[in-house]
C-alpha cells in the first residue's frame, strides 16, 4: 500500500492565485529548507549560491550540476513550498533550444517545480518556447546579477532613460508566458508602476512594496554575514554573532577540557 502525503506543495499557478503576498526566501540545503518550508511559499535556489555558499566573487561560475545538487537537498528538506531552480549564466542564453535542455535537465533531475531566468525583450522568445513545453518560468528583471558587468556593478537601476526599456522588459517577459516575475533593485515608483501595470504576479527584491511578493536571501535576512548588507535588506536577526559567541565558547570548552563531560561521554560515571 502506497503512503501519500496530505501536504499538497505550491506550484507557479497556485502562487499566483494566493489572497496574500507571496513569502519568498532562498534556499541551497535540506536543513535550511527545513526550517523556512513551514513559513514561505517560495524557495527559491538561486545561482546566488555561488557567492554564498562557495564564496564566489559573481554568479557567473555557477554551472547546471550545481544548481542540482542544490535543487535537490532543498526538494528534500520542503513540503509545501514551490521550490524554483535558476538558470545559470550561459545555460540558456544561446538558443530557445539550449534553454529548453538545460531547464528540462535541472527539473527533472532536481523534482523542482520551475525555473528562473533573468532577462527582458531579448528572452521573450525563449520563455514562450519553454511554457509551451511544459516548462514553468519564473522571469526577472531590473537588476540582473549575471549581467552585473553590463549593468557597471550592483546598483539601483530603472531611473531616466532605463525605465522605458525596463517597463518593455517587464510587459515582454509577462506576454510571453511566465509565471511570476522578479523585480530587483529597481526604483521604486517604477517597480509600483510595474506591478500595478501587469497581471502576472510580482515578486520584489529591493523594488517596491506593492510588488505581489516579496523575496531576499535568508543568510542576508538572518544576519549571517556581516561585511555588506544591501540596502533593500532587512535583518530579522543578527545570527552571524550568535554563531561566533557559541563557537567561541565550544573552542574555551575544548581548551579548558569542560568538554566532552560525563553527560557526553557513554561509560563515564555521570556525578549525582
Amino acid at each position: 500500500m502506497s503512503i501519500h502525503s496530505t501536504v499538497r506543495r505550491h506550484t507557479p499557478r497556485s502562487l499566483a492565485a494566493l489572497d496574500a503576498p507571496i513569502v519568498a526566501l532562498t534556499a541551497y540545503t535540506t536543513p535550511m529548507a527545513r526550517l523556512l518550508d513551514p513559513h514561505c511559499d517560495l524557495l527559491l535556489v538561486g545561482d546566488s549560491l555561488g557567492m554564498v555558499v562557495y564564496g564566489m566573487e559573481s554568479t557567473l561560475a555557477v554551472t547546471p550540476d550545481m544548481m542540482v545538487a542544490h535543487a535537490q537537498a532543498v526538494v528534500r528538506g520542503s513540503q509545501r513550498a514551490c521550490v524554483a531552480v535558476d538558470l545559470p549564466f550561459g545555460s540558456y542564453q544561446e538558443s530557445p533550444q539550449q534553454a529548453f535542455r538545460v531547464a528540462a535537465d535541472i527539473m527533472a533531475r532536481s523534482g523542482a517545480g520551475c525555473v528562473k531566468l533573468e532577462g527582458g525583450l531579448e528572452m521573450a522568445e525563449t520563455i514562450h518556447f519553454l511554457v509551451t513545453r511544459g516548462i514553468p518560468v519564473i522571469g526577472h528583471i531590473g537588476l540582473k546579477p549575471q549581467a552585473v558587468h553590463t549593468h557597471g556593478g550592483f546598483r539601483t537601476v530603472g531611473r531616466g532613460d532605463e525605465a522605458e526599456q525596463i517597463m518593455e522588459d517587464a510587459v515582454a517577459v509577462a506576454q510571453a508566458g511566465a509565471a511570476l516575475i522578479v523585480i530587483e533593485s529597481t526604483y521604486e515608483p517604477l517597480s509600483r508602476k510595474i506591478a500595478q501595470k501587469l497581471s502576472v504576479p510580482t515578486i520584489g527584491i529591493g523594488a517596491s512594496p506593492a510588488c505581489g511578493g516579496q523575496v531576499l536571501v535568508a543568510e542576508d535576512m538572518l544576519g549571517l554575514f556581516g561585511t555588506f548588507t544591501p540596502r533593500f535588506v532587512r535583518r530579522f536577526a543578527e545570527l552571524g554573532r550568535e554563531v561566533d559567541s557559541a563557537v567561541a565558547a565550544y573552542a574555551q570548552a575544548v581548551r579548558e577540557r569542560s568538554f566532552p563531560g560525563p553527560a557526553e561521554c557513554v561509560g563515564m560515571p555521570v556525578e549525582d
